[in-house]
């Protein structure tokens, strides 16, 4: 049913491209083989009749055909990590029997190279002198077509619809239509990490999805038809491509309807393409397209011979204008920021992408819940439907032309992608260019190449003068040219590739003061920052039954087993819980830093949702399905990703309460002007009561960024005791929130009873032995490696993953305990990370608990990553002789004076061990904790 429903969308999408050509479905059974030696063109197989069949539209694989994947099989995609091929761990899964993959999704079965789809088709009389066409919405990749045993042609778009003129090769009748589909990368290779064809997202599919049919068109008919609306002059120009397929000049009148006024003008055609113009009046009371307010119009265009109607198509349209203003991106002249994702092409149930506009309404409405307003199509561009969603919900949509020409090719330096880069662009703005939605474009990603630099001005200014509905850069990430509109560039973001744990959330106490303005000051067009985030959780296991089409996540298996296999798979839900509370910190972190920079353009998230690939990189708050995970809501979220988001700069979250708590509020505004608005802000405390507030007199807040609310000042010496509370700033009913710290400043007294020690030496075995308690804690880097000194701690959580990366630091995604433990209960905590834990986690080492004893379950765990899967601790508890011992990963000795949150953890710590709650209940001999520290 759902099948028969797509396919009435997509006929209902061509006939409302074209109201008056007679089409012909071509979906349905078709005769199929595979072609594995490329022979098939010289043994003439387009005179045969194939005696295989599947289903189109679909896939080789969505048909159960191709190869069972293995060691052998052919991925498109790098490998930056040889694990997988080499270490033992791995063996099972290496196995034809038991093959799993851990970098991607892996499918059921897998071919790279030429297939064979055949079937007959019957022309009717009527089409006798028409003009007749045949469309292939999504074909993968390169196809070449027959009719009859007579040679069509080739076509090799990725992003765009691939058409072929049949005209001189139908007659009425029978005939057979034979193509061949290579999706083999041969000498075009737009680079094989690209996600138009690589294996880490969309997969290397060998099919056709979407719309499949032939179309009968009159003897002259509207071949590209392009709207230019300038709301400034209140006129639409058009732009029409016509073609006159008869022999002789013809005259022919172009009627255009645009909300009951209509408008004639009359052209003589030549024989072929004739390259008309026409200037419209738009309506006095047009209304603008944009995020808010996505008014859309429907400009009928009659192509008329006397009497005899030739043509007649529906352009759907929008009236905006992007620009550059003052160095800030600005749409219809109000400026504009863009909170984007990437979308990279993941979908796992099909193998190829979604042609059906009920899925991109889903997707798209989601995101809108996020806060999101601007998708980035990672090195591919999506299907009309996509377009047609994005114009209904008023989405922002940057579109690539199917390359990231790196690590396999370049580009500029005279390769054949370079001319196919500069054919799909065309083919991509004839096929999508009307649509408001599409609103920026670049060649790819992250290019490499010699002379890539000379080339991307070239593209970039050619598409400027040729099209100036939407907005041009040379690439995303990079290269910064003076000839793009605006610049996507890493920088501002809060990691960097290769910054490990020296990255601002790593390195510095947290505050929430810092923007990307020093570097962004260099520059004079607007900033888009790319691929922000990029922070791990680990893996829902729970996801692994959503895989039920051709994809599997084999992947989460290997993860799942290796869990099990140390132990640890009781914890596989806590560890999704609390690595995901702080990859929403981390988040909210690098999207507030974005909003608070002056002027900036936007951001782009890597990602809203997860990235299956390169390693498996669990990037999303969401699944790859576009889902909760269950640690954030979409309500959540919003709060600090939104067109109208209060901020507050606070210099430092965690204070002695001697101490005065001060935050500089502003307000990033990209709703509407507001008068008078209703600015307030509140501090709580963890039970809720209300400590503060206070209340913004502001009479005007306009469009923009860092917009100033006022200052908030709050003595902390009336908290008494070990406190989190809470700062919580609304503006016309959108709020936003901040946990803050704050400790009893008196001086710390340690209690002679106990010895705290970073060494397991004599006197600390003599106290153990005589039945004393000892509170062991390492200095940072005294950790054997093979008791966990090896595994890099961060306050962050896992940036990408450490697969893709080859083990950039941190290794880590937080902490994971109970916060009703005696041992914290003078350290107020969640379950998770929050920013209290940083001093921690920043001055810890974390101890392999396996390598002393699986049965020791420690006080706070730190959650590893999910390659590994090793039981590390941060405190735990253990008997040794006579003696109670508190083995601590935290350094309590370097720079204790100006470290708050370490002497009130100690505190906390210390009391616990004075108490009747300190019984450890696992033994451990002397010797074992010694190779804690044993180089």
């Amino acid at each position: 049913m759902k099948r028969h429903n797509i396919l009435l969308q997509l006929l209902c999408m061509v006939f409302c491209i074209s109201t008056h050509a007679q089409v012909m479905d071509l979906s349905g059974t078709w005769r199929f083989a595979i072609d594995r030696d490329d022979q098939g063109i010289s043994a003439q197989w387009y005179l045969r009749t194939l005696n295989d069949n599947v289903h189109l539209p679909g896939s080789m694989i969505t048909n159960g055909k191709g190869d069972p994947v293995d060691l052998n099989t052919p991925w498109i995609g790098s490998f930056f990590d040889q694990t997988f091929f080499k270490q033992d761990r791995y063996a099972p899964y290496r196995t034809r029997e038991n093959f799993k993959i851990p970098y991607w999704l892996q499918p059921d079965n897998y071919y790279s190279g030429v297939a064979w789809y055949q079937r007959d088709i019957e022309i009717p009389q009527s089409w006798k002198k028409k003009s007749i066409h045949l469309f292939f919405e999504r074909c993968h990749w390169e196809s070449r077509v027959w009719i009859d045993g007579k040679e069509v042609g080739m076509q090799n778009a990725l992003s765009a619809p691939q058409q072929y003129d049949l005209t001189d090769y139908l007659t009425p009748g029978k005939h057979t239509l034979s193509v061949r589909i290579d999706n083999a990368v041969r000498d075009i290779d737009p680079g094989e990490n690209s996600h138009s064809i690589s294996d880490h997202t969309q997969g290397n599919w060998n099919g056709i999805a979407g719309a499949m049919y032939l179309e009968a068109k009159g003897s002259s008919y509207y071949k590209q038809l392009h709207v230019f609306p300038q709301v400034e002059n209140d006129s639409l120009t058009v732009k029409a491509n016509v073609c006159n397929t008869t022999d002789k000049r013809r005259k022919v009148s172009l009627v255009f309807n645009l909300q009951g006024n209509e408008t004639t003008q009359s052209f003589t055609l030549q024989p072929g393409d004739n390259q008309l113009e026409v200037t419209l009046a738009l309506p006095k009371d047009v209304k603008t397209w944009n995020e808010f307010n996505p008014n859309l119009y429907t400009l009928s265009c009659s192509l008329q011979s006397g009497k005899e109607k030739l043509d007649n198509r529906d352009v759907t349209f929008g009236c905006r204008t992007w620009s550059v203003n003052n160095g800030r991106l600005s749409l219809n002249g109000t400026p504009v920021f863009l909170r984007g994702t990437l979308h990279c092409a993941a979908f796992p149930l099909t193998g190829y992408p979604a042609t059906d506009k009920e899925e991109w309404m889903r997707e798209l409405r989601i995101c809108k819940q996020y806060g999101i307003n601007h998708i980035r199509f990672h090195s591919w561009c999506p299907p009309e439907a996509a377009f047609q969603a994005a114009d209904e919900l008023g989405m922002y949509y940057m579109i690539e032309c199917s390359s990231w020409a790196n690590q396999s090719t370049t580009i500029g330096d005279g390769k054949p992608i370079d001319e196919f880069i500069r054919q799909e662009a065309e083919r991509i703005v004839n096929a999508y260019g009307n649509h408001p939605s599409f609103c920026m474009m670049a060649y790819g990603n992250e290019p490499a190449g010699k002379h890539s630099n000379d080339y991307l001005t070239r593209f970039v200014t050619e598409w400027k003068k040729r099209d100036p509905r939407r907005l041009y850069t040379s690439a995303a990430g990079w290269p910064n040219l003076p000839v793009n509109d605006f610049l996507s560039d890493s920088n501002p973001r809060i990691q960097q590739w290769g910054a490990g744990v020296k990255s601002i959330i790593n390195a510095q106490e947290p505050s929430t003061t810092y923007d990307w303005s020093e570097y962004t000051n260099k520059f004079n067009q607007p900033f888009i920052s790319h691929e922000i985030g990029q922070w791990c959780v680990y893996p829902n296991f729970r996801e692994i039954q959503k895989y039920t089409g051709v994809y599997k996540a084999r992947n989460f298996e290997i993860f799942q087993e290796s869990l099990k296999e140390n132990g640890l798979i009781h914890l596989a839900d806590s560890f999704l819980l609390a690595s995901g509370k702080l990859q929403t910190l981390c988040y909210k972190a690098d999207i507030e830093a974005a909003l608070r920079t002056p002027n900036f353009g936007g951001f782009q998230l890597l990602g809203l949702n997860d990235f299956p690939g390169q390693g498996t990189a669990l990037v999303g708050t969401l699944d790859v399905f576009w889902e909760e995970k269950g640690y954030v809501t979409a309500q959540e979220y919003s709060r600090f990703c939104n067109s109208l988001v209060p901020l507050a700069r606070i210099p430092k979250l965690v204070f002695d309460n001697n101490e005065t708590f001060t935050a500089t509020v502003e307000v990033a505004n990209f709703y509407r002007t507001l008068i008078r608005p209703k600015a307030s802000w509140i501090i709580r405390n963890a039970s809720g009561r209300i400590l503060s507030q206070g209340c913004f007199d502001i009479a005007r807040l306009d469009i923009g960024n860092c917009l100033p609310l006022g200052c908030i000042s709050f003595d902390l010496d009336s908290i008494h005791e070990a406190s989190q509370l809470k700062l919580e700033v609304s503006v016309n009913g959108r709020s936003n929130d901040w946990d803050f710290w704050v400790y009893p400043s008196q001086k710390q007294i340690w209690d002679e009873s106990l010895l705290l020690t970073d060494t397991l030496d004599q006197r600390a075995i003599d106290r153990l032995q005589a039945g004393g308690k000892v509170l062991l804690s390492l200095k940072k880097g005294s950790l054997s490696k093979t008791m966990g000194g090896e595994v890099a701690v961060g306050f962050s959580s896992i940036f990408w993953n450490t697969a893709w990366t080859n083990g950039q630091a941190p290794h880590t995604l937080g902490i994971l305990c109970d916060p009703s433990h005696p041992a914290l209960r003078n350290f107020p905590t969640d379950y998770y990370s929050n920013y209290q834990w940083w001093d921690a986690m920043s001055h810890a080492d974390a101890i392999h608990l396996s390598k002393l004893s699986k049965d020791i379950r420690p006080l706070v765990r730190v959650i590893d990553d999910w390659v590994t899967n090793r039981s590390l601790g941060l405190l735990f508890e253990v008997k040794v002789g006579n003696g109670k011992l508190l083995v601590s990963g935290i350094d309590f000795h370097q720079d204790m004076e100006h470290r708050p949150a370490a002497r009130q953890l100690l505190y906390s710590l210390k009391q616990y061990m004075l108490s009747d709650n300190f019984q450890p209940s696992i033994s451990l001999q002397p010797q074992l904790i010694h190779q804690l520290t044993q180089q």
